[in-house]
């Protein structure tokens, strides 16, 4: 049986080796590939063989499984799994297992820090000094006693409203399911449109299907108060990226702090988001912490390991 990592995720040459004997003493071949590729050839090339793959973000679809025959599990390094086709796993039997989990607290900080550096102007004004220049009387917020609209409670989302809650920040909440951890904390739920008007500071922890899909809509972003600003660390297309640039460049909102687009980065430089103003952009970097990998590989070695044992934890199919 092989289990192939189609891309390094973070395993350094140590860290393979010893994954390497640990497959080895139960019969199983592992290679890893040193370098992230996203050619279809390739990755067919590289998943031919292979019982078990391990990705992260790379796009995988009925083209490249179709031609995997031995393909029995695929151990997704990331939380979300909208980039596999989990249509055709389930019709072929191919179990996906994800890292739920791995990167909870680095991108709860980093809504953090996307929120502050809005708020306080930090890339603009470094910019400004950079230049040769003074604050020019510009003025930034404080995050205290702002009401901030957790939109999704999944893990992400509970751990950024308790951070923000612990920062006396008045926290409202939205989700599709009520979780207990959030109602004992005092948070109440609310519409989704109450979120859109009520909050000073909205933040996206949605995963991406086909019911969040354009979630937030140009309509919604119209309920927004003029110094909202919107953090969006979640999925790229839970929000729509031009109804979003067209809100900021018509002061329909404030501000906003973006993690993920609609594409993965490099984005071209046609993108509304790079010409809109007041909004800090980032190359998908929530999950990208030294904690967050070593966490990361230790859940996908686990996720395998307990498959096949027959007890597989994280399973999505």
């Amino acid at each position: 049986m092989k289990i192939i990592a189609v891309e390094p995720i973070g395993i350094t040459p140590i860290i393979a080796d010893k994954m390497k004997a640990e497959y080895a003493k139960l019969g199983l071949d592992f290679i890893l590939y040193p370098d992230r590729n996203e050619n279809k050839n390739i990755l067919i090339d590289r998943m031919r063989d292979a019982d078990i793959v391990i990705i992260s973000n790379i796009k995988i679809d009925e083209e490249i499984l179709s031609n995997c025959k031995k393909l029995k599990m695929i151990a997704v390094a990331f939380t979300g799994v909208d980039h596999i086709d989990i249509e055709y796993c389930k019709k072929h039997n191919i179990n996906v297992c994800n890292a739920s989990g791995y990167a909870t607290t680095a991108v709860s900080e980093l809504t953090l820090g996307l929120i502050l550096n809005v708020y306080r102007k930090i890339t603009y004004l470094e910019n400004m000094t950079r230049a040769s220049r003074t604050r020019e009387n510009i003025l930034g917020y404080q995050l205290k006693d702002k009401t901030v609209g957790i939109i999704g409670t999944g893990a992400i989302g509970r751990c950024t409203a308790f951070m923000l809650q612990k920062l006396s920040c008045n926290i409202i909440a939205y989700s599709r399911s009520k979780h207990p951890d959030i109602i004992k904390a005092n948070i109440p739920y609310v519409s989704l449109e109450e979120i859109m008007k009520q909050s000073d500071i909205i933040s996206l922890h949605l995963p991406l299907n086909k019911e969040t899909y354009h979630l937030i809509t140009k309509e919604l972003l119209n309920l927004c108060n003029p110094n909202a600003i919107i953090i969006n660390t979640a999925r790229g297309n839970v929000i729509d990226i031009q109804a979003l640039a067209e809100a900021l460049k018509n002061n329909t909102i404030a501000g906003a702090g973006i993690d993920v687009f609609e594409i993965e980065p490099p984005l071209p430089k046609t993108h509304p988001l790079l010409n809109a103003p007041n909004c800090v952009v980032v190359p998908h970097i929530g999950y990208a912490t030294n904690e967050a990998f070593e966490h990361r590989i230790k859940i996908i070695n686990d996720n395998i390991l307990n498959w096949i044992k027959g007890t597989p934890i994280n399973k999505i199919i």
